[in-house]
């Protein structure tokens, strides 16, 4: 009789453990895939950040570029009353 109660006994605390692993390798399961997941929101977020700088950089130039040809193509046009006072037809 006691060795079945011993028997009963070991098979429980067996379980128990065993419930208790799984537990663990559930969290480490878990945690890694947290893990995972936030190292690629980070790569994400860098590679938005990083487009982000390169299209104000492109934006900054195009509006550069839009300045300089604003003020040549009106340099002209300052010019262009005086050239029609001195027309003759």
């Amino acid at each position: 009789m006691l060795n079945a109660i011993n028997t009963k006994l070991l098979i429980a605390i067996l379980a128990a453990l065993a419930v208790i692993s799984s537990a663990v390798l559930y969290q480490r399961h878990e945690t890694a895939k947290a893990a995972a997941a936030a190292a690629k929101t980070a790569a994400i977020l860098q590679q938005q950040q990083k487009d982000a700088e390169e299209q104000k950089a492109r934006d900054d130039a195009f509006r550069k570029q839009v300045e300089q040809s604003r003020v040549h193509h009106n340099s002209a046009a300052a010019h262009e009353g005086k050239t029609w006072q001195t027309y003759i037809p």
